[in-house]
């Protein structure tokens, strides 16, 4: 399957896993798990701080299809947010992608968007480098333009009254 209009958590937690294990990206012997949970923010409060808590904020290209017409449409903002820690031994990853609405329907319902696995493997792959850098201390990475998704293009404008993201003020901030 080269993409996806459908929100699949199974795909990202077999990415998760394969990348976690069979490529080694956390190789510090501590155990990670990745969850989904469909109404956190980007919001840290104190107390959460406290225990340890970081969020990461990653835009990717995904697809959409809408729920009642089945229009589908791609996007290159689609924002996924990602909460972590780890504590004792055990990392803990708690994700939450945005949706868009239908521009046909204008029915005011998210739909969740589907990806390409080489997305998810490159929005993974710099969660995990910034899970190397803020839990293990480890140098980030410089990103050198070489990923396909660091060099965006954008074909059409962003419908901010459309997208979940910008209505609550997180969508690609450092892309505006």
């Amino acid at each position: 399957m080269s993409r996806s209009t459908v929100w699949t958590p199974g795909f990202w937690l077999d990415i998760f896993d394969e990348l976690l294990y069979d490529d080694n990206q956390l190789d510090y012997g501590d155990e990670w798990c990745l969850n989904f949970n469909y109404t956190q923010t980007d919001e840290v409060t104190k107390e959460q701080r406290k225990k340890g808590w970081k969020v990461y904020s990653h835009c990717a290209y995904g697809h959409f299809q809408c729920g009642a017409c089945r229009k589908t449409w791609p996007s290159a903002r689609v924002v996924l947010l990602f909460r972590y820690r780890l504590r004792n031994g055990r990392g803990t990853v708690i994700m939450r992608p945005f949706g868009q609405a239908c521009r046909r329907c204008q029915d005011g319902e998210f739909d969740l968007p589907g990806f390409a696995q080489k997305e998810v493997e490159h929005a993974l792959v710099r969660l995990f480098s910034k899970i190397r850098k803020n839990c293990y201390r480890e140098e980030e990475e410089n990103e050198d333009g070489s990923s396909a998704s660091s060099t965006k293009v954008w074909t059409k404008p962003h419908e901010k009254s459309l997208c979940e993201a910008c209505r609550l003020g997180i969508c690609c901030q450092e892309d505006d």
